[in-house]
């Protein structure tokens, strides 16, 4: 751990170093990307879906207006519902004076209100942000996370956090999350319709519909869960290099994520609804990140674009 921190405190050695904002410009637009093709998935089993049943639009439209559903349910209840599901409480003020002076100081250094301060009564060390826009977003740290870390880490993690506040992190996986139940819901009448097709239907055009159809029902899902995971990736390095630009302490990240990561004490209250939310993966399993369905980058990689951000 030594090592890495002091490496830390050296400019990268290969390649131009990386300014703020050509980090934060490149995260943004792979994440948009991505997005993007999401949407496309959507739309191509959505269409094909419809196709078969004679009317291309109707199987589009009924993912469109699932997903509509889905995230007009998220934003009025969804910081309620995380907090309910991690088992998070509100702290008062009076309670922990210093933790809300940390979490004030980030928020006036990043020009947002203050967030709403929550405490997750559990000894493992994790912290995560929530919340469609400013007015209402909310930070949570566990009770570990606010006993084993430095004053320095603490200030790196919470400036983590409100990065993923101030760059919409909150409502864009909320998006992802809609697109990837409107894949599985429209996959999932995909194969009530292919039982029904395969029985009723032998036409050579609908024929060479079902098995498109059947070629994207199988492999859509996969496909979004991928992408999913790509976007939750690049919005954690993006919360990372904005930490490092409201901080302006690069090793104190570095040690903090270290520390969070060798942490193997559990979080009761994780589940894989939530994990992707948290700044390193509370599944211990998959802590360290890495693989393509990972929601977390691995932790060299995170540790070398921090790197990379200043000399």
């Amino acid at each position: 751990m030594v090592e890495t921190v002091k490496a830390a405190k050296r400019p990268a050695r290969h390649g131009p170093r990386v300014s703020f904002i050509e980090l934060q410009a490149r995260n943004k637009r792979r994440s948009f990307i991505l997005v993007v093709m999401m949407l496309g998935i959507v739309t191509a089993i959505g269409t094909t879906l419809g196709a078969t049943w004679g009317c291309w639009w109707l199987g589009l439209l009924i993912g469109l207006v699932a997903a509509i559903i889905h995230y007009a349910a998220a934003r009025m209840s969804g910081t309620r519902m995380v907090m309910a599901a991690t088992g998070a409480r509100p702290l008062g003020k009076r309670e922990d004076p210093q933790l809300v002076n940390v979490i004030e100081e980030i928020a006036i250094s990043a020009g947002m209100p203050c967030p709403a301060i929550w405490i997750i009564e559990e000894d493992s060390s994790n912290a995560f942000a929530t919340g469609f826009d400013r007015d209402d977003a909310a930070v949570a740290i566990t009770r570990g996370l606010r006993h084993k870390l430095k004053r320095d880490e603490l200030q790196a993690v919470i400036a983590h956090e409100i990065g993923h506040i101030r760059n919409g992190d909150s409502g864009y996986m909320v998006l992802m999350a809609v697109l990837v139940g409107s894949v599985a819901l429209l996959a999932d009448i995909g194969i009530r319709t292919l039982r029904h097709g395969g029985r009723s239907r032998r036409g050579g055009a609908q024929a060479v519909g079902l098995i498109v159809l059947l070629v994207l029902v199988v492999l859509a899902p996969l496909f979004a869960r991928l992408l999913r995971a790509a976007v939750s990736r690049q919005r954690e390095f993006l919360a990372d290099a904005t930490a490092v630009e409201l901080t302006r302490q690069p090793q104190a990240l570095v040690s903090a994520l270290q520390k969070l990561t060798a942490d193997t004490t559990p979080l009761v209250a994780a589940n894989r609804a939530t994990n992707h939310l948290f700044i390193v993966n509370p599944m211990r399993r998959a802590r360290a990140g890495g693989g393509a369905l990972s929601t977390h980058p691995p932790l060299a990689a995170r540790i070398k674009r921090i790197e990379d951000l200043y000399s």
